[in-house]
């Protein structure tokens, strides 16, 4: 929950504003401020308090404790101008809050968090548990000094400008290791436990076996990703309570699933009592992994509980991103997210330009020119399989005519895809025309590179006899001069010489340009690759200069016909 404290008229109001946006997320703290403040900082996960900063300063001084539970805190100025991340930066998330504030306020967010400031990730904001000298560490980073990665794990993590060699480290394991006052471990949920339970096991004997097995195989608790157990345990209250005492969640399985897989230490009881010879070796090894402690019974008499860990294969990260028309403000913040959460970029070297400012520091870049899509998508695929966080870029949407076709055609299931759309050429164009796509709509490419023409004919004529709204990617080059006309010709067959047409060259871009015309005016020699050309259906009409389409509702349909 976010509270939120004001003192003036303009403060409040623009408190309202924030609180009518968020209605689920926000709680407004009326009465004098001082005790509005300490009420949210002992209530909230966050604060966006509408005052100076001097005073927020002087108001949550003595209540500050320590930076991995204090809230993050958030001032807005009277004016509404700045989002100041004041407290909590990382821990409490107040940088990403200073940043939503100000899109909604239209106030300029402000962030002094060093890694921030130059693009380092902060070794606290990468999603995993974080032990060691983070501040020493951190300011390495930040003064360029040489930074090893020991990543043991091979978990997949974003670029971090570090060297072969130097005197801090950063090791990414599950183990229990030793660390000197220059080194950071970053702990990934690799590991799984499986657990079994007589009715009725005391949470304390279930996870007293839990964190005895871990520390003695050298593991890590940090590490654990999940409690895993049969269906017919998962409402077991000492399992239960152990996955809530761990911050994990428990995952349960039927026991088919369980009895189909091979273990070590398969028992008669568990066959009897649930259905499965296997309980906790079985739920651990469930979806593959490597078995590091073997079947263990809690040293209770009679023993209630058992437990196997597994280490579960690392996968490799792959995101598709969408980069959109070209414009940065059509570039969308998940898009932007996932640049940066690259280790590895992989796109052509005209989009990697556009972008290239958002990648952090070390990102490994990997660029070749047109024609090279295949060959691209393939060494997506192969770096994510090494265990990197790899990025394939591609324009408008990736997945309309772009780089996750090819991409997925060449990945299989043993790495993790994320697909992140994009806004696409067809729809830049249409907002430009006004309403074009308003009914049902079709893009078609005319590039018969990997189409043969007879197909591509055939599905314009589809279109054509359905009467639907067509977008003309790749309408005419050099080379392929003669399918536009041959297009155009087959829609002129079944609608009217008077037929809207739009024309947009580089939509969203600084030479950026558009045209209205008509289905017999337009000239094919004026098109080219860059362009995209939107063709009307028998309801589309020039309004005003804009090409709208109407969507057929009755009252438009009763109002056209009483004029």
């Amino acid at each position: 929950m976010i509270g939120l404290i004001s003192a003036t008229a303009a403060g409040a109001a623009a408190r309202d504003r924030l609180a009518a946006a968020w209605p689920d997320r926000t709680r407004v703290y009326d009465g004098p401020v001082g005790d509005a403040v300490r009420r949210a900082f002992a209530e909230c996960e966050q604060l966006v308090c509408f005052l100076a900063t001097g005073a927020v300063v002087r108001l949550v001084a003595p209540l500050l404790g320590d930076k991995a539970s204090d809230p993050g805190v958030v001032c807005v100025d009277e004016g509404g101008r700045f989002a100041v991340s004041l407290v909590g930066g990382h821990g409490g998330g107040a940088n990403e809050l200073a940043h939503e504030v100000g899109e909604l306020l239209g106030a300029q967010p402000v962030v002094t968090t060093a890694t921030d400031a130059v693009g380092v990730p902060g070794l606290d904001t990468l999603g995993l548990p974080v032990e060691g000298a983070v501040a020493a560490v951190s300011r390495a980073l930040l003064d360029g000094e040489s930074v090893t990665l020991h990543n043991e794990s091979g978990w997949p993590l974003p670029a971090l400008p570090v060297s072969s060699e130097g005197a801090y480290g950063v090791r990414v394991t599950d183990r229990l290791v030793e660390l000197s006052g220059q080194e950071v471990v970053l702990r990934p949920p690799t590991l799984v436990v499986g657990v079994g339970a007589s009715k009725g096991a005391p949470a304390e004997e279930v996870l007293e076996l839990i964190e005895g097995s871990l520390r003695e195989a050298g593991l890590s608790p940090r590490s654990v990703a999940a409690l895993a157990t049969v269906d017919a345990k998962a409402g077991e209250p000492g399992i239960v309570a152990a996955a809530e005492r761990l911050g994990v969640p428990l995952v349960t399985h039927p026991a088919e699933e369980l009895a189909a897989v091979e273990v070590p230490n398969p028992s008669d009881a568990p066959l009897t009592a649930v259905g499965t010879p296997s309980v906790a070796e079985a739920a651990a090894l469930l979806g593959g992994g490597e078995l590091l402690v073997p079947k263990r019974k809690s040293a209770a008499s009679p023993a209630m509980a058992t437990c196997a860990v597994v280490r579960r294969p690392v996968r490799g990260r792959l995101a598709v991103v969408g980069l959109g028309p070209g414009a940065r403000d059509l570039l969308t913040p998940r898009a932007k997210a996932e640049l940066q959460r690259a280790s590895v970029l992989v796109g052509l070297d005209q989009y990697v330009d556009q972008i290239r400012d958002l990648l952090r520091p070390g990102t490994r870049v990997l660029e070749s020119g047109l024609g090279a899509e295949e060959e691209r998508a393939r060494t997506a695929v192969e770096e994510a399989r090494k265990g990197q966080a790899v990025a394939l870029i591609g324009s408008g949407d990736a997945g309309v005519y772009a780089m996750a076709s090819p991409a997925l055609a060449e990945a299989s299931d043993d790495i993790d895809v994320i697909g992140v759309p994009g806004v696409t050429a067809a729809l830049a164009a249409a907002a430009i025309l006004g309403a074009p796509l308003g009914h049902d709509h079709v893009s078609i490419s005319l590039s018969d590179l990997h189409t043969p023409w007879e197909v591509i004919e055939r599905r314009v004529r589809a279109a054509a006899e359905a009467d639907i709204v067509v977008t003309f990617y790749n309408p005419r080059s050099r080379g392929r001069d003669w399918q536009l006309p041959k297009a155009l010709a087959i829609l002129a067959e079944h609608r009217q010489p008077a037929t809207p047409v739009g024309v947009v060259r580089n939509a969203s871009r600084p030479d950026e340009s558009v045209r209205l015309t008509t289905l017999e005016a337009l000239a094919p020699a004026t098109v080219d690759m860059m362009t995209v050309v939107t063709v009307g259906n028998t309801a589309t009409r020039d309004i005003a200069g804009r090409m709208v389409t109407p969507r057929g509702y009755r009252w438009q349909t009763s109002e056209e016909g009483s004029k």
